[in-house]
């Protein structure tokens, strides 16, 4: 019965300040609704990036890097073993980039209960040739049914079907901005050179696009096998192992345990790209910042609204304790006042920014740089509206702590005597 009486007080007490009231309220709304769209829309940007990346890129490749021999000559004269050896202007060593015992590492990947999928990937540099124009660009050779469920691109083809590529021989699927610069459509053929001089003529049955333009201008793809027969080698012949991982934190760590166990070259993704998890990082912190400080500025509104409220309700408060009520009583009173302006701010700024995120989430954003993108992204994950709550009822809390705390030590006596 104790408490309703006191909340009873408490609504007393927002009703004889309605109009403060609404502006503590208001205050709640506001930081609540711009937490949730900016983070909302932030974190679906982010979303989207990191998909034109991560989505496409292996968790882990495996590989042989061409460098220079880790023993030299030298190091093998026992008269100089125990020097200190310097050698200069050393040469990377040609062993190839092919991957030997290609079929046993993928068994033994595929058996690993970390690994989602690994596939093989036959990948060079060539020369696309139209009239007098050459332009350099790379050709991925893929095992198209196993890399497009591991790694999706045909949500980035513009035009074409990328399974196109293992039913039509000798085929390509060449980048939007290789295709606009030699005047290429779908059904039109293009010679390719190698650079050991081998010209080869394909069919293009597909445009892609990442909407970056480094990868437009120069990226290609074709089947595994014409790859291979591009360079005139064995089907055996495989130059990575693209490898996706159930759980994306572990590769830095399993990269290295598997360089190790199959005497490869490795890297992760999070190596490959540092700088554009940096740039994710840095955007997150900017919206949590922002969002952040709106809230902790609505808390302050509140804080000086129940300091008013204190000044203004002095007599009451005089009145309550001499009737009985104890100085935790009219503590509680204060703060179930903040924590009810924080409540109703707060659901109301959790269905205004969610209104907000809604209409962003429908406006038209059309680029030539992201064909398959039609609206601005937004992030509607519930854990940003619990975040926000949350905060909310916080915030105003410890708003309503510091005024409820100095109502409490209040003398009716001295009041009393005052007046």
């Amino acid at each position: 019965m104790k408490v309703g009486l006191l909340l009873d007080i408490s609504l007393t007490l927002i009703k004889a300040r309605i109009r403060q009231s609404v502006v503590a309220a208001a205050g709640v709304t506001f930081g609540i609704a711009m937490f949730i769209t900016l983070v909302s829309f932030m974190t679906g940007l982010n979303k989207m990036l990191d998909g034109l990346v991560i989505n496409h890129t292996p968790h882990i490749r495996l590989y042989q890097a061409i460098t220079p021999a880790k023993q030299q000559p030298i190091s093998l004269d026992k008269k100089y073993s125990d020097f200190k050896n310097f050698i200069y202007s050393i040469k990377p060593r040609d062993q190839g980039k092919e991957i030997h015992n290609v079929s046993r590492i993928l068994q033994k990947l595929r058996t690993d209960d970390r690994v989602i999928g690994a596939t093989p990937k036959v990948s060079t540099v060539v020369f696309f040739n139209s009239g007098t124009i050459q332009l350099s660009g790379t050709v991925d050779g893929l095992d198209v049914t196993e890399g497009e469920r591991l790694f999706p691109m045909g949500d980035n083809m513009v035009k074409g079907n990328i399974g196109d590529l293992a039913i039509v021989s000798n085929s390509i699927i060449i980048g939007k901005g290789l295709a606009d610069k030699l005047l290429l459509d779908v059904g039109d053929v293009v010679q390719v050179t190698t650079p050991e001089g081998d010209r080869t003529i394909l069919k293009i049955v597909g445009i892609i696009q990442f909407g970056l333009a480094e990868v437009d201008d120069v990226q290609s793809y074709t089947s595994v096998t014409t790859a291979q027969k591009l360079q005139g080698k064995p089907t055996n012949y495989i130059t990575d192992v693209q490898v996706k991982l159930k759980d994306i934190e572990q590769a830095p760590a399993i990269a290295k345990e598997y360089a190790k166990l199959f005497d490869v070259d490795a890297i992760d993704i999070q190596t490959a790209n540092a700088q554009f998890e940096t740039g994710t990082t840095i955007r997150n912190t900017i919206a949590y910042s922002v969002s952040v400080t709106l809230l902790i500025v609505a808390g302050f509104g509140i804080y000086n609204i129940l300091n008013m409220l204190i000044y203004e309700k002095m007599d009451a408060i005089a009145i309550l304790k001499a009737i009985g009520f104890s100085g935790r009583d009219v503590k509680r009173i204060f703060i179930q006042l903040s924590m009810l302006l924080g409540l109703i701010g707060g659901i109301v700024g959790l269905i205004l920014g969610y209104v907000l995120s809604v209409i962003i989430s429908h406006l038209p954003f059309e680029t030539t740089a992201l064909p398959t993108l039609k609206t601005y992204p937004v992030n509607f994950d519930m854990i940003y509206y619990i975040i926000g709550i949350s905060f909310a009822l916080i915030t105003t809390y410890m708003a309503g702590l510091f005024p409820a705390r100095k109502a409490a030590k209040i003398d009716p006596v001295v009041i009393i005597r005052g007046k």
